[in-house]
């Protein structure tokens, strides 16, 4: 279905099918340079870009699907098919408003989602990417995503391993002016990180491949840095509590040096280990391994399970709200065309009867007055069949309209050419029944 001026497309390249390097060769300088790249482009009207540390995805308003999925290849370019999502008009606004809603993130329900879909909006808006069809989509998602968060339990407990590592830090430490660290930048990591960096003071991201923990550092709000495994003895000196989360298939730490650390809260939510036995025992270090979390997560995941359920329906409700907007848009440009159209043949009769009458100011204001009440009487049933029309994707009963209101002409040469621009075998009985005489005559003619 395409509304108003043009179709909206849209690509996504997330965690459910990209790796870390992909989503890196995707991610554009910022959201709001992506989106200038997108608007640079001839046949793009409109722009939004959201880049998260788990999602790159653009959505643009061009005139055809083929046209926008070209010019999106700034985003898809450098990484592989298999990683890309592409997504028709209507397969974008729902996705939008899924994603929102937080029914898309990695930990089902996340608040910071809908938080990020807000910075995109004004990224875009900055840039002049936001027109009348992605407006509409993008406010729509947010209002899902605010629906979703104050109607369900979608985002009440902790669902993932790495917030509840999070919330456990917090319940056992004080973490205002405490440092962090976490090892692994993988997907554990990366939650890890986000779920703990607004508690702490700093934070520190140890990962064998430093430009992974690079990344990690630069997605979270507070002050990060990254540094490298063989790091780890002085990262683990600086750290008041450590959430460690790598694929390693053996320890990353060892005894000595986690005795050498000082009093250090230690979350081991890798498997298998990363924490060596006995490291327990160490008289300055507390740690808490897997079974300790799992049993936390395993009723707030159910909880959240159910209450996706009750968001599905609200995002449902929603985008057939959504289409019926855009529908009544498309239907009030015609009824617009129509309205003005027909104000103009009003007014060039009005002004021609005038001249020919000698009337006072009274009289003329009730002439005027009985053109504009004739106008709206003759145009009330029309009105209500286009809204009616668009509502049921009728776009034959839409395009007649266009041509027979045509909103181009003129006072001076206004019923010849409106005349001029339609067939009479196009127009509907119903309509015919509505129209003036003379209009009438002039097409039959």
């Amino acid at each position: 279905m395409t509304v108003g001026s043009g179709v909206i497309t849209g690509v996504s390249i997330s965690h459910t099918r990209a790796s870390v390097d992909e989503l890196e060769r995707a991610a554009a300088t910022s959201q709001r340079a992506a989106v200038a790249t997108l608007l640079s482009e001839p046949s793009i009207r409109e722009a939004y870009v959201l880049q998260t540390c788990n999602r790159v995805e653009g959505y643009v308003v061009g005139d055809s699907l083929e046209a926008g999925l070209a010019a999106l290849e700034i985003l898809t370019g450098e990484v592989s098919d298999d990683a890309v999502v592409e997504l028709d008009h209507e397969q974008s606004l729902r996705h939008l408003l899924r994603v929102a809603a937080g029914l898309e993130s990695l930990v089902l329900g996340e608040d910071q989602i809908l938080g990020q879909v807000s910075d995109a909006y004004e990224d875009a808006r900055a840039e002049g990417g936001i027109g009348t069809l992605l407006e509409d989509g993008v406010t729509k998602a947010i209002h899902v995503g605010e629906r979703a968060r104050t109607e369900t339990s979608i985002n009440e407990g902790v669902v993932s391993l790495a917030s509840a590592a999070a919330q456990l830090v917090e319940d056992e430490c004080d973490l205002r002016a405490a440092t962090g660290l976490v090892v692994g930048a993988g997907e554990m990591g990366t939650l890890a990180a986000q779920s703990l960096a607004d508690r702490l003071d700093r934070l520190l991201v140890a990962n064998r491949t430093v430009p992974h923990a690079e990344h990690v550092a630069k997605t979270v709000d507070t002050e990060a840095s990254a540094v490298a495994l063989n790091a780890l003895p002085a990262a683990v000196e600086e750290a008041d509590v450590v959430v460690s989360a790598t694929g390693s298939p053996s320890a990353v730490f060892d005894v000595d040096s986690l005795a050498d650390a000082g009093e250090t809260f230690l979350v081991d939510i890798a498997q298998p280990r990363d924490v060596p036995p006995g490291a327990e025992t160490l008289p300055s270090l507390t740690v808490y391994d897997l079974d300790r979390l799992e049993a936390v997560t395993e009723k707030t995941r159910r909880q959240r399970e159910q209450a996706a359920e009750a968001v599905e329906r609200i995002v449902d409700e929603e985008f057939d709200h959504l289409l019926t907007q855009y529908k009544r848009k498309r239907a009030d440009r015609v009824i617009s065309a129509m309205y003005e159209s027909a104000e103009r043949v009003k007014a060039n009769e009005v002004a021609t009867a005038l001249e020919k009458l000698d009337l006072d100011a009274e009289s003329e204001a009730i002439v005027e007055s009985m053109a504009d009440a004739i106008v709206s009487q003759l145009l009330a049933a029309p009105t209500s069949s286009l809204r009616d029309a668009a509502e049921d994707d009728d776009w034959s009963t839409i395009q007649t309209a266009l041509k027979l209101f045509d909103p181009n002409f003129g006072p001076e040469s206004a019923q010849p050419e409106f005349a001029a621009t339609m067939n009479p075998d196009d127009i509907p009985d119903e309509m015919r029944e509505e129209m003036p005489a003379d209009v009438l005559e002039q097409l039959d003619d």
